[in-house]
């Protein structure tokens, strides 16, 4: 009988290629593993950027990117926006919702309400993208004046003898529509007194015309006067300090004419006819 040779050093191969094999078996039969992110947490707002004080504005911010999305584009995890306000001075500044879920279609739309003050309101916008856990952030910042607005008010009457039906009132300015506003529906002898409030940074130095008219009513309505249309011209001499508060006042009961009253030293009223 020959004896046995034995070889520990081929054992021992044979042993780590079977443990080899089964690692990659397992690997293979397991769940696939996600592909490594390839790109960065992006996102915008968008919305108004001057605001009336005391008003509200109404804003979108979208964001993707990160781990919450895979290499094909799939969310695998989650996408939040998170919104922190600056002013110097917050009373009556608010933001609903402050944070929400992002994600494929789905966008945020908090609503931005201002104070009184006029000042900038700087939205921080935190979007994060959080996936098992990978947490990766980014930061967007806007900015929103808030202004001392032009306001145009005005009388609007029923004069016919039959319902008129609700309808939109275009307000010009410098023969440019800058606001619509919504009259409801008039009885007959029926009253609706509108407030529009025009936000801006600034009108450039020279004439500006503000203009009003119902003449596409035909007849069934009339400012508070029986006249059909009002415009009234004002000289700006240069950008005005603090965003200087400016008042239309409009046909209130029998009177003819639209009053613009500068309230700051920056505007000078020039000229007061009808058009």
């Amino acid at each position: 009988m020959e004896p046995t040779v034995k070889r520990p050093g081929y054992l021992a191969a044979a042993v780590a290629l079977a443990a080899v094999l089964l690692v990659v078996g397992i690997s293979l039969g397991g769940p696939a593993a996600r592909a490594a992110t390839t790109t960065p947490v992006t996102g915008s707002v968008t919305g108004p950027t001057v605001l009336a004080t005391g008003a509200t504005g109404h804003y979108t911010i979208y964001g993707t990117g990160g781990p919450a999305i895979a290499a094909n584009g799939t969310q695998v995890g989650n996408l939040t926006y998170f919104i922190s306000l600056a002013a110097a001075d917050l009373t009556g500044v608010t933001v609903a919702p402050a944070s929400a879920a992002l994600g494929p279609g789905l966008n945020g739309t908090p609503i931005l309400t201002v104070g009184a003050v006029p000042e900038t309101v700087t939205m921080t916008v935190m979007i994060s993208s959080v996936y098992q856990k990978e947490n990766v952030s980014t930061n967007l910042t806007y900015s929103v004046s808030v202004v001392q607005p032009y306001i145009v008010t005005a009388t609007i009457v029923n004069i016919a003898k039959t319902t008129a039906l609700a309808f939109p009132l275009a307000i010009d300015l410098d023969g440019q529509q800058v606001g619509v506003v919504s009259i409801p529906t008039l009885t007959p002898g029926g009253e609706y007194n509108l407030s529009f409030d025009y936000a801006t940074t600034g009108l450039s130095t020279g004439e500006h015309t503000f203009t009003i008219s119902l003449a596409a009513e035909h007849g069934l309505v009339a400012f508070a006067n029986g006249a059909l249309s009002y415009s009234q011209s004002f000289y700006v001499t240069g950008a005005p300090a603090n965003y200087a508060l400016w008042i239309v006042v409009g046909a209130v009961a029998f009177v003819g004419v639209l009053f613009i009253f500068a309230l700051r030293v920056a505007a000078r009223r020039r000229g007061t006819g009808r058009k």
